[in-house]
């Protein structure tokens, strides 16, 4: 009987990409490869970013070089529409006010449909930026994005028919703070908006490791799910890494030291983790 792996990298701004990249690579070093290892991964939005990477032939150090070496990090934009302080308070507000998943995703997709921000060109050149192949992986990945009128939730993997950089960017529009992405005349917004992680997606896996750059109310009944056909190993920030995210995890200058965090707690955390993956 085959044993399967699957990855969920969730969602988590710059800081997520940079933590989840550390952890990876702490984890290697510590002789538990899951990025080699795994069968499918997850990607919602800042997860997205670094599982399209893990396809992409360059190693988990390479990869780690570029969100802790000034000279190899992407350039990035300023967001001009939603401060995240602004968005995590109207979110919390809508969260108590809309009982209704499906809804709740709507009148997100409608802040993000209405909001100020940078232009969909703009934004999409900097996930561009990010990827250093623009082809889909040969693994099995899934990347998670929301319909912004709808609030429907859609995958987007190789066979999909859309090109990679788009289902990256569709996966990142955080709504209010980047604009939503056109892909066939639809409007799409953040994966995270389903849920931070979804981590459920997982389901039919034997082994899951789950990395949560951000608070989830959703995940633990997510991972209880899974915990019933499946052995789960979960890695949330720790100390160390919260405080290296600081107030903003958008900000650009939380990649180095939200990266060496990673490392340092992914190198921790390797026994634990094999004892779920291996």
């Amino acid at each position: 009987m085959t044993t399967t792996r699957a990855l969920v990298l969730g969602g988590g701004g710059l800081a997520g990409i940079a933590w989840e990249t550390g952890v990876l690579a702490g984890l290697a070093e510590e002789g538990i490869d899951v990025a080699a290892t795994a069968d499918r991964v997850v990607g919602t939005s800042a997860g997205a970013a670094v599982a399209v990477q893990l396809g992409s032939g360059l190693t988990l150090p390479e990869l780690l070089a570029r969100q802790t070496d000034p000279a190899l990090q992407n350039e990035e934009l300023a967001p001009a529409g939603t401060s995240v302080g602004e968005l995590l308070e109207l979110w919390a507000k809508l969260v108590a006010e809309i009982p209704d998943p499906v809804e709740l995703r709507r009148r997100l997709g409608e802040l993000a449909l209405g909001a100020e921000t940078v232009t969909e060109a703009a934004r999409r050149a900097v996930i561009a930026g990010r990827l250093s192949r623009p082809e889909w992986p040969e693994r099995p990945l899934t990347l998670v994005a929301v319909d912004a009128r709808s609030g429907a939730t859609r995958l987007f993997d190789r066979h999909s028919g859309v090109g990679l950089v788009d289902a990256v960017a569709a996966s990142c529009a955080v709504p209010g703070i980047w604009p939503p992405v056109t892909i066939d005349g639809t409007r799409f917004v953040d994966g995270g908006i389903r849920t931070a992680n979804n981590a459920d997606l997982a389901a039919g896996h034997d082994h899951v490791l789950v990395l949560a750059p951000m608070a989830d109310p959703g995940l633990d009944a997510e991972v209880a799910g899974l915990r019933r056909t499946a052995r789960v190993a979960v890695i949330t920030p720790d100390e160390a890494a919260a405080e290296a995210f600081g107030m903003n995890p958008l900000d650009p200058a939380v990649r180095t030291p939200a990266a060496h965090a990673g490392l340092a707690q992914g190198r921790r955390e390797a026994a634990a983790v094999a004892e779920a993956w291996v």
